[in-house]
């Protein structure tokens, strides 16, 4: 990118930090004063998805067996590592950014190419970081929301950190600059896009938005929820602060441009939550039964109950015993 280019990419950026008056905040995309446009490219991402993306996701799903899928969805989350790695040691975190070098050797090594997760199931859990948070832990407001084409919700801050990772992320920029066809690189972005569909199908995200009444308010306000949540490290593995609350559904999925971006529900993004979803087996729970350890773990059955002992009074509708007759003078 050339200087006059950086440039204005800048401005924006030294237009919020100039009217900042907390550092970090989204109040103005709260009060969402674009509303009219993002509805309209609400609508166009929900044509082209249900045209387009969501049809092809589902041959995907149909084609490859689940295990194939966690398998994809891993690669193209390991290959989010170095960018999360950058922007940790931008914002201060020399923890989480040695979290994301472990993760990316473990799991590229040992994890054959990042297919499986071997990382986590050695502890060594997640610490997600991009520019957008980045921006916002240098004192850099949201501005307002926004919608971005086919990339969905995001804000003007997200937004030109989405920009900016398709030139600063190594991932993106190595397959982006590749001397290979550019059917190969369109091919990438593709299964990278079909992967993110289907992971949000899985968590259940269609179903949390056809509940709202509202599904662009809905949307929104688990995305700004969410991204508190993110820039806070809250709900994160790997030196997190306090837990927070989180909507239903809202996490992070990554962008085509390489930029983790904010949608209803993927389960990777700030943390997964402890509580079943419908459907799930219910856990065992580990509290002690009374009569200790040796309790039975099944409930008996009447035939199996110990039988009380018989009293000797009459039942109602007994027949009544016959009493001796009373001896003749």
């Amino acid at each position: 990118m050339t200087a006059p280019r950086l440039g204005l990419a800048a401005l924006p950026l030294l237009a919020l930090v100039g009217c900042a008056t907390v550092p970090g905040q989204d109040r103005l995309a709260q009060r969402d004063p674009l509303e009219g446009f993002n509805r309209a490219m609400w609508g166009f991402n929900q044509g082209a998805d249900k045209v387009v993306i969501k049809p092809v996701t589902s041959v995907y799903r149909a084609v490859a067996p689940r295990p194939v899928r966690q398998g994809v969805s891993n690669f193209f989350s390991n290959l989010t590592e170095p960018w999360s790695l950058i922007n940790n040691l931008l914002q201060g975190k020399p923890k989480r950014a040695a979290t994301n070098l472990r993760r990316f050797l473990i799991n590229t090594t040992i994890g054959i190419g990042g297919v499986m997760d071997q990382a986590s199931k050695m502890g060594v859990q997640p610490a997600p970081e991009d520019l957008g948070q980045t921006l916002a832990t240098w004192g850099v407001n949201a501005g307002p929301y926004l919608v971005l084409p086919l990339l969905g919700p995001s804000t003007l801050r997200d937004g030109v950190g989405t920009a900016a990772a398709g030139f600063a992320d190594p991932v993106s920029y190595g397959v982006n600059q590749a001397d290979v066809n550019v059917w190969y690189k369109r091919g990438y972005w593709a299964a990278r896009t079909v992967s993110i569909r289907s992971d949000l199908i899985d968590s259940g995200a269609d179903a949390f938005l056809k509940s709202s009444l509202d599904p662009y308010a809905t949307a929104r306000s688990a995305y700004l929820q969410s991204r508190r949540a993110q820039i806070l490290d809250q709900g994160q593995g790997a030196d997190a602060g306090q837990s927070g609350a989180m909507l239903p559904g809202a996490a992070t999925a990554v962008t085509p441009m390489g930029e983790p971006a904010t949608a209803p529900g993927d389960a990777n993004a700030a943390g997964m939550s402890a509580a079943p979803l419908p459907g799930d087996d219910a856990p065992a729970s580990a509290a002690p039964m009374p009569g200790g350890d040796d309790a039975p773990a099944t409930t008996p059955t009447p035939d199996s109950q110990t039988p009380l002992p018989e009293s000797g009074a009459p039942m109602p509708g007994d027949d009544t015993p016959q009493l001796p007759a009373d001896p003749q003078p």
